[in-house]
């Protein structure tokens, strides 16, 4: 076996299946004819929780070629790099009661599948709380936020009391 200086990294991951995606690299490799070796992290250079396949760097070219093909295990999709995830302000207050309104709000979004950041520091109150969404979500979240106003407290308590009752059932 090569030495582990002399090695590349072809695949490395920390997901729960990469162990079963890693054994099957290992396999592909060594049917295709090179000379694989498969690390977890009690290896040096191994990040805690990752499994890696390495091997002689001679060999990297055609590692790659076969990694490319698609029956190989997916390699994680390319980030998605456009504006539509830029995030934007939906929300902006401050004061005593801005930190529990925020939370309200997302608690609203998540509701209607729409995901949301909460910006703010709880322990500093006159700093203001922020509510952000993905670009492309401003619009339904506006419309999800003003729906849920429009149908005012009571609507929650009522949909609140629904939960409980079916909760029970």
């Amino acid at each position: 076996m090569d030495d582990l200086a002399d090695q590349i990294t072809v695949f490395r991951s920390a997901d729960p299946e990469a162990e079963e995606e890693a054994a099957e690299i290992l396999e592909a490799l060594k049917d295709a004819g090179l000379t694989p070796t498969l690390l977890d992290d009690e290896a040096l250079g191994v990040p805690a929780g990752a499994v890696e396949v390495r091997v002689p760097a001679s060999q990297a070219p055609d590692a790659e070629r076969i990694l490319a093909h698609p029956s190989m295990p997916a390699s994680p999709a390319p980030l998605d790099d456009s504006r539509d995830l830029d995030l934007e302000t939906i929300f902006r207050a401050a004061g005593s009661l801005a930190e529990m309104e925020a939370m309200s709000i997302r608690a609203v979004l998540d509701a209607n599948g729409i995901p949301s950041i909460l910006i703010g520091a709880p322990q500093y109150p006159n700093l203001p709380f922020y509510v952000k969404v993905p670009r492309a979500q401003v619009v339904e979240a506006r419309i999800v936020l003003a729906e849920a106003r429009a149908a005012g407290p009571a609507a929650a308590e009522e949909a609140e009391l629904a939960g409980e009752t079916g909760s029970e059932t």
